[in-house]
């Protein structure tokens, strides 16, 4: 397969340690040089300019993407990486792992791990010798030279804005679990700071109860996070699995949606990572499937079957269901392995057998592939945004990024078929939802998602948010870019 999808989310790659501004997260910004655009002189005027006809930002960031810490100890569990990773190190499995538990709805598994803040920057040792690699800096950067003055950093004491910190707010969310749970906590979150808010807007310019709207920048899996509450708000699934109305009810609160990257019809490479487990790099930490496979958000990154990026035997007409439980204990997939035993004995001490451990792990595989299923239906749904509400797409087209894979029906062995364009991590056909893989070419796109512009770059999956394109366009959207007029 090509790069993990592991790292590509981390953005490991060999690096320098990020300078000073890039970690300051919103308030900071790159100049330009002789061929690049000079972003602080172009934007300048619209950075200096605050007020409630302008929106504030929220910054939702992808799988990984967010710091977890131990409400039990107060420490760091998912942020800071050292050589010796979990390994068949009990105690470490459990703490990264969501329970498998057969008696909680998918959407309430949790656990004591808590989100901490957007994953600015990731800490890896080696040898001994500790060095950084940019995770969301950049995003946060170009936010920066905008204007926008990011609420965390700004409370947290790391950038002294004076009272200027209400422009800017990162969604911190922890990226195991649901992702239908994570959007509830996006409804919330969004709730809560548009009452903050107001109370700005009353505080500074004297405006009473004003009709406050947000922007949404979401990277990668935070992307479908986003999409989920634009489109149902806080709604759930039913107690069997029943789709939610589609009520656009998070277009009351948001204007103008930026998705980066996002595999809007999933990621093979998502698949290998639940099938065959992944490691960030080498000397750094190993993840097996078994604990890759107790989080639900990972199956709700699988593709599609009807777009057949994951067939049998090398016929391209003869699509795998991904969606089949029963598939995956026949071919001994994620936590259906038998080689995954001693995963499982660390993840459920209580079990007292083998057969034990294994009944729970195949319920509990079931369960997770039956909800990521709606939640691949309810996503899929043809459905325009209402007026007032704009979608747009930035993804990247000139990697070469796994299309399709062939399973052997005897073995379950995967081995790559073919490769298409892409960000090396999501197909330009996932991020689109392009449909024509399914129902055949045509000239124009299919796609149920109704987007208001597309920016395609050529770029790496975490590459394309390092790019000047990129933060040009992004802020032109957000700045300049004329906007619906809003009903009085």
């Amino acid at each position: 397969m090509s790069e993990s999808w592991f790292r590509q989310r981390l953005g490991v790659a060999p690096a320098l340690v990020l300078s000073c501004a890039l970690g300051l997260g919103c308030a900071t910004g790159l100049g330009g040089s002789d061929d690049v655009p000079e972003l602080r002189l172009i934007y300048n005027a619209a950075a200096r300019h605050h007020g409630p006809d302008r929106n504030p930002i929220i910054v939702i960031p992808g799988l990984l993407g967010t710091r977890l810490i131990d409400q039990a100890t107060g420490k760091l569990a998912w942020g800071a990486f050292e050589t010796i990773g979990p390994g068949d190190n009990a105690a470490a499995l459990r703490l990264l792992a969501l329970p498998l538990r057969d008696d909680v709805a998918i959407g309430d598994l949790v656990d004591q791990l808590t989100p901490d803040g957007v994953l600015e920057r990731i800490r890896i040792r080696l040898a001994g010798v500790p060095f950084e690699v940019e995770a969301y800096a950049r995003i946060l950067a170009t936010l920066g030279a905008g204007g926008y003055r990011d609420e965390a950093l700004g409370l947290g004491g790391e950038v002294d804005y004076g009272p200027g910190h209400f422009t800017c707010f990162q969604f911190d969310y922890d990226w195991r679990r649901d992702n239908i749970a994570n959007a509830k906590r996006l409804a919330a979150f969004i709730e809560e700071k548009r009452v903050y808010v107001q109370a700005e807007y009353k505080a500074r310019y004297g405006v009473e109860d004003a009709d406050v709207k947000f922007d949404i920048a979401a990277h990668s899996m935070g992307g479908l996070v986003a999409r989920w509450y634009l489109q149902y708000g806080d709604q759930g699934l039913g107690p069997d699995g029943e789709l939610p109305e589609l009520t656009w009810a998070g277009a009351a609160r948001v204007e103008r949606a930026i998705l980066i990257a996002t595999p809007n019809a999933g990621s093979v490479e998502a698949f290998d990572e639940l099938v065959s487990g992944d490691q960030l790099a080498p000397l750094l930490p190993v993840y097996p499937p078994a604990l890759i496979g107790t989080f639900p958000s990972a199956y709700q990154l699988l593709p599609r079957s009807r777009h057949r990026h994951v067939v049998w035997d090398g016929d391209p007409a003869s699509p795998v269901d991904l969606m089949d439980p029963v598939l995956w204990e026949r071919l001994g997939w994620g936590l259906a392995s038998a080689e995954q035993d001693g995963i499982l004995e660390a993840l459920l001490p209580a079990a007292e057998t083998q057969e034990d451990r294994h009944e729970i792990a195949l319920s509990m595989q079931r369960r997770m592939l039956e909800h990521a299923e709606a939640f691949h239906a309810a996503l899929d749904v043809k459905a325009t945004p209402p007026e007032g509400l704009e979608l747009f797409l930035v993804a990247g087209d000139a990697g070469k990024t796994t299309d399709r894979v062939s399973v052997s029906s005897e073995t379950g062995l995967v081995e790559v078929m073919a490769e298409g364009p892409g960000d090396g991590t999501v197909l330009r056909s996932s991020a689109l939802l392009d449909e024509r893989a399914a129902t055949g070419w045509q000239p124009q796109l299919v796609t149920p998602i109704d987007w208001h512009q597309v920016l395609f770059l050529p770029e790496d999956h975490l590459g394309i948010t390092r790019s000047e394109t990129f933060r040009d366009n992004v802020l032109y959207w957000l700045l300049e870019q004329p906007r619906p007029e809003r009903d009085e």
